[in-house]
């Protein structure tokens, strides 16, 4: 199965972020590691990354016809970001929301994702191994 691996704002400069909350790692090493753990579970993920609110929206429309699974980390566009969710509400595929740090332990304005309600799953507060769980998530079909 081949899922798409939608990172948003901020992301790329995942190394520069506090690494207690974020755990430290690049974004490449994390789609290194998020590549791996694919392949480990026989699936084909699609790492992309965008500072650019409309690309993301575009690339959730280009996975429409070829992704059998989602996971999305828009950044801080989970908070607010209709556009976005309106775009991954029109998956068939399960979509797993994913966040690196425990947005319900944080600041009040990040304690709400408007994805929350459209995802099959969540993960979150997990740091990168919270793709991997993830990845096994819609490895075994539980969607």
């Amino acid at each position: 199965m081949r899922v798409a691996v939608l990172n948003g704002v901020n992301l790329d400069v995942l190394h520069r972020r506090d690494p207690a909350l974020y755990g430290g790692l690049s974004l490449q090493e994390l789609e290194g590691r998020i590549e791996a753990w694919a392949r480990e579970l026989e699936l084909q993920a699609e790492c992309r990354q965008t500072n650019s609110e409309g690309e993301y929206v575009t690339w959730c429309h280009d996975a429409l016809d070829w992704a059998g699974g989602v996971i999305a980390n828009p950044g801080a566009w989970s908070h607010y970001s209709y556009a976005i969710r309106d775009a991954l509400e029109l998956f068939d595929a399960p979509l797993v929301e994913v966040h690196l740090s425990d947005i319900t332990q944080r600041e009040r304005w990040r304690r709400q994702s408007v994805l929350e309600d459209i995802a099959a799953e969540r993960v979150i507060g997990k740091g990168p191994d919270g793709y991997r769980q993830a990845l096994e998530f819609l490895a075994q079909g539980r969607a």
